[in-house]
């Protein structure tokens, strides 16, 4: 397994856990491991990236209605948008930067 995956598998527990367990840095955490996630995007999944963050972060909070299962569910689906969000601006950084400096290739 490469390590990109191992970083997404990683952000992917992160945010299931953070949904059955509140403490007061979990929105850092969540950040950090999506902008760390972020980094490792590849240039053709970067729109989709971006377009799954819009999606998520607007389309978590309809699956509440669920009986018992609803609220984890928005809580896992939040959590995952919020770390989607972080690594959406690590991509968007990284697109800026390679704009601005001459010779920097898009990483593929």
């Amino acid at each position: 397994m490469s390590l990109d995956k191992i970083i997404w598998a990683i952000a992917a527990i992160v945010a299931i856990l953070f949904a059955f367990i509140s403490f007061e840095m979990a929105g850092l955490i969540l950040a950090i491991v999506g902008l760390v996630s972020g980094y490792f995007i590849k240039g053709d999944h970067r729109r989709a990236v971006i377009l799954a963050a819009i999606f998520l972060m607007g389309g978590a909070g309809a699956l509440g209605a669920i009986p018992t299962a609803g609220e984890y569910l928005t809580g896992i689906f939040t959590n995952y948008g919020a770390v989607l969000s972080a690594a959406s601006l690590m991509v968007i950084i990284m697109a800026t930067v390679e704009r601005l400096v001459p010779g920097m290739a898009a990483s593929e």
